[in-house]
This record gives structure tokens, C-alpha cells and sequence, in this order.
């Protein structure tokens, strides 16, 4: 599997709009796309720092992932996102040959167009980890 960058940064958040303005007036970052994943169950705001995205997540229901991450007291980071070159597809046969727990086991749609999947946080040292694809 070849990675090329961090893609994104999840960032667990109960409301966008409560957060924003640290983002915005104090970090000086501004969003550049809104849109909400039905599917997944959220509300995504995205920030650009360098060619590194921060992705805010607002859950949208209290069945979310996201929502059920901040009830346990998570609150911050949610997920590191990969970039990786050679498909997602393609990294997740390798993942799972090694023994790693997939949350996902093909490719779905995500935010900002990307293709991703989800790695289990038990097999990846804790951290919740997507690969993407454009």
C-alpha cells in the first residue's frame, strides 16, 4: 500500500456552528464545503490547512458513529485520514491479509467525493483509521 499524504483529520464536534468560531476567527481557516452524509449519519465542514483537510463532523442523529463517540467521552479527534494511491480496494485486500480488522470491506462513497473505508481501531493501535481515494 503506498500512502501519499494525510488526507484529513475527523474532528468530533456536537455543533459546527458552535465551533466554527475558534476555527474561523482565532485559527483563521474558513470552510470551503458543507455537505451532510446521509449514510454515515453526519454533518461534515471542511477546512484547509496546507494540502492538509480538516474534516469537522457533526453527528445528525443519536444513532451516529460520531454522536455515539462523543457519549464516551470522545471528543476531538475522531479518525486519521490517509490518502492512498494504489485504490482503497486494493489496500483493503492487504490490510486484511495482515490480519487487520476491517470496519468496511469494499470501498463506499464519503464526503468531499472520496472513496473510502474504515479500519478497526482494535488492530490499529487504538486509532480509527479511512483510507481514501479520489
Amino acid at each position: 500500500m503506498k500512502i501519499s499524504r494525510i488526507e484529513h483529520l475527523g474532528i468530533a464536534v456536537q455543533s459546527i456552528e458552535e465551533v466554527l468560531p475558534y476555527f474561523r476567527d482565532v485559527l483563521g481557516l474558513e470552510v470551503y464545503k458543507t455537505e451532510t452524509v446521509e449514510d454515515q449519519k453526519v454533518k461534515t465542514a471542511f477546512l484547509k490547512v496546507g494540502e492538509v483537510k480538516l474534516e469537522l463532523l457533526e453527528p445528525t442523529c443519536p444513532e451516529s458513529t460520531v454522536q455515539k463517540f462523543l457519549d464516551n467521552g470522545g471528543k476531538g479527534v475522531h479518525h486519521v485520514a490517509f490518502k492512498v494511491e494504489d485504490g482503497v480496494s486494493e489496500a483493503l485486500a492487504l490490510c486484511d491479509s495482515k490480519g487487520i480488522r476491517l470496519i468496511d470491506k469494499a470501498p463506499r462513497n464519503g464526503a468531499d467525493g472520496l472513496h473510502i473505508a474504515f479500519l478497526h481501531p482494535k488492530s490499529t493501535c487504538g486509532i480509527l483509521t479511512e483510507l481514501c481515494e479520489e
